[in-house]
């Protein structure tokens, strides 16, 4: 029985979703447009967060003032593919997000004020669920027909004074957008196998 015969998702979805999608690091000039961030946020919004608290937010980077704003905080590896790429994100966890849990969770709506009351109880859920979001994220990228490049590249106390002087959110990822461009993927690294991440008990 092959993987093709298990899963819902046929071949092609496979392939575009997972093994034939790569993280780019160069990008052709085409651009990115805010109707293909919008359905793909459209689709990737369903992913499943503690409470429904949904806390990633996220800055899209498009004006040259901006742009280098943040090459400026980005590693010296991620400078260039960063300055180049038609469309960069700052994926962020908003620290605030308990604010919505009426909204969001309205079958308790007291969450805001007692299991999120503290700051930091807050933060390290924020950043958790955030990062749970992070991946869907990628995915809809490549649901869009995009290639993503998700760094970690970057001086995150800088980005976060820069774009969120706020206090309230702290920065996750930077995912780089776009269609991949010439050498766009370096050689795959090995994978582990199932036998070497699974037990049963």
């Amino acid at each position: 029985m092959t993987t093709n015969d298990v899963l819902a998702l046929d071949a092609t979805a496979q392939d575009l979703l997972f093994r034939e999608a790569r993280t780019a690091n160069t990008f052709t000039d085409e651009p990115v447009t805010d109707e293909q961030v919008q359905a793909l946020y459209d689709l990737v919004k369903y992913a499943p967060t503690a409470m429904n608290q949904q806390p990633l937010r996220v800055v899209l980077v498009r004006s040259a003032e901006a742009r280098e704003r943040l090459v400026s905080h980005m590693s010296d590896g991620n400078k260039a593919k960063t300055a180049s790429a038609p469309l960069t994100a700052i994926l962020a966890a908003d620290y605030e997000f308990h604010h919505e849990m009426p909204t969001l969770f309205p079958h308790f709506p007291q969450a805001k004020d007692t299991v999120f009351a503290a700051r930091s109880s807050r933060e390290e859920s924020a950043r958790f669920n955030a990062t749970i979001q992070l991946g869907y994220f990628i995915l809809g990228v490549r649901a869009a027909g995009l290639a993503a490049g998700p760094m970690l590249g970057y001086d995150a106390e800088g980005i976060n004074k820069e774009f969120f002087a706020d206090g309230e959110h702290g920065v996750v990822s930077v995912v780089n957008i776009g269609k991949p461009g010439e050498n766009a993927w370096y050689p795959r690294s090995p994978r582990l196998s199932f036998d070497e991440v699974f037990t049963t008990v």
